[in-house]
C-alpha cells in the first residue's frame, strides 16, 4: 500500500491534491480540521469539500478531523502509515495578514508550529517520503516594493529590461524588510523544511505560491483573490479594494498547475529544494484587470469600494519566475491563464453564488 497525507486536504490545493494522486491510484489520507471556518466565518468553511472527496473517491480517501498542532494525534496517524507514506503534502496554514495580526500565537503555532509538527513525524516514521511544503511569496516580504515600477492604464509593471522582468527568482533577499506577523511565520516554516531537508538528508521542497486559485476555493475577503472578485460579481456584494489604485498585479497559477508540479517533484524529488510556484508571465492581472473580466465573463459590473491606505505588507507588484522548477523539470506545463480559471470559477458556483433576493 502507498499512502498520500496530504493536510489542508479540503482547501483549494490540498483538495486537489487529494484528487490528483487518488487518481493516480494512490491511497490518500487526509488531514483537515476546518479551522477555515474559524479563521474567516461560516461563508468560508470547506466541510463541503469534505463531503464530496468522501463521496468521490470512496475507499481511497481517509479523512481525519485533526489540528496539525496535536502532536499526539498526528503521532497516531504516522504510526499507523509508516513507511507506506510515500508522500506527504502539507497545504494546512492560517493564511491571512489580517488575520495572524488578531491572534498572532495562533498564527504562528498553526504556520510554524504545525509544520514542524509534520516535518518531524515524516523524520520519525517514514523518512523516505517526499515532504512537499506549501510556502508562499509572502516570505519575501515588503521586498518586491522596491522594485522600480512604472504606472500604466490599469496596473503597475517593472520596468523593461530589469533582472525581474521575466518573473522575481529565489535570490530575492527575505532580509531586512516588512514581513507581517504571516510572513514572518511562514518564513519560519519555510526555512525548518529547507533545514530537514539538509540537516537529515530528507527529500523536500519549499514551493513559494503567487496567487493559488481554483473552483474548489471558499473564497472570502481576506483570502481567495479571483475566486472572491467572481463572487462578489455574481452575488452583487461590494469588492472593497485596498490601495495602489487598484493596479496591484498579481500572477495566479491554477489548483491543477499546483498539484501537477507536486507530482513531478514526487517522481523525481529533491532535498531543500526552493521553488517560485505562480502564473509567471503566462497568468497574471491587476485587480482593475480582474474586475473587467469578471464583468466580460457574467455582463455584471463590479461595485467597489476604494481605500487608499493598502494592506500592511502587501505587494504592489508580483510576477514570479517558475524558471528554476522549470529547469529541474522541463516536462511541467502551465495549463490555465487568467480567463480561464474565472470561467471556470464561474461555471463551477453559477448556481450557487446568486443575489440575495
Amino acid at each position: 500500500m502507498s499512502v498520500v497525507i496530504v493536510t489542508g486536504s479540503a482547501g483549494l490545493i490540498g483538495s486537489e491534491a487529494v484528487r490528483h494522486f487518488a487518481s493516480l491510484g494512490l491511497d490518500v489520507v487526509g488531514i483537515d480540521n476546518d479551522m477555515r471556518k474559524q479563521f474567516f466565518g461560516a461563508e468560508a468553511s470547506t466541510a463541503w469539500n469534505v463531503v464530496g472527496l468522501t463521496s468521490d473517491l470512496g475507499d481511497a480517501y481517509t479523512h481525519h478531523d485533526v489540528d496539525i498542532r496535536d502532536r499526539d494525534a498526528l503521532a497516531a496517524i504516522f504510526k499507523r502509515y509508516g513507511s507506506d507514506v510515500a508522500l506527504v503534502v502539507h497545504t494546512a496554514a492560517q493564511p491571512s495578514h489580517d488575520w495572524a495580526v488578531r491572534d498572532p500565537f495562533t498564527d504562528f503555532d498553526v504556520n510554524a508550529g504545525g509544520t514542524l509538527n509534520m516535518l518531524q513525524n515524516v523524520r520519525e516514521h517514514c523518512i523516505e517520503a517526499p515532504f512537499i511544503h506549501c510556502s508562499t511569496n509572502k516570505v519575501y516580504g515588503d521586498r518586491p516594493n522596491s522594485l522600480p515600477l512604472v504606472e500604466q492604464e490599469t496596473r503597475w509593471e517593472i520596468e523593461a529590461g530589469h533582472p525581474y522582468e521575466n518573473g522575481i527568482k529565489e535570490d530575492m533577499s527575505i532580509d531586512a524588510c516588512l514581513h507581517s506577523v504571516f510572513g514572518a511565520s511562514k518564513v519560519a516554516a519555510d526555512v525548518m523544511v529547507q533545514e530537514y531537508g539538509r540537516y537529515f538528508d530528507m527529500k523536500t521542497a519549499c514551493f513559494r505560491g503567487g496567487t493559488l486559485t481554483g473552483p474548489a476555493h471558499s473564497a472570502t475577503e481576506l483570502h481567495g483573490f479571483l475566486a472572491y472578485v467572481m463572487r462578489c460579481n455574481m452575488e452583487r456584494r461590494t469588492y472593497r479594494m485596498f490601495g495602489y489604485k487598484g493596479k496591484q498585479v498579481r500572477d495566479a497559477i491554477h489548483s491543477h498547475d499546483v498539484t501537477s508540479a507536486f507530482e513531478a517533484f514526487f517522481r523525481n524529488p529533491r532535498s531543500a529544494a526552493v521553488y517560485n510556484l505562480g502564473g509567471g508571465r503566462h497568468s497574471n492581472t491587476s485587480m482593475l484587470e480582474a474586475f473587467a473580466e469578471a464583468q466580460r465573463i457574467t455582463g455584471n459590473e463590479m461595485v467597489t469600494e476604494y481605500h487608499e491606505a493598502n494592506r500592511v505588507g502587501d505587494h504592489q507588484w508580483w510576477i514570479g519566475s517558475n524558471e528554476r522548477f522549470q529547469l529541474d523539470y522541463p516536462d511541467w506545463k502551465q495549463v490555465y491563464d487568467v480567463p480561464m480559471i474565472c470561467q471556470e470559477i464561474y461555471e463551477a458556483n453559477v448556481d450557487k453564488w446568486t443575489p440575495e433576493a
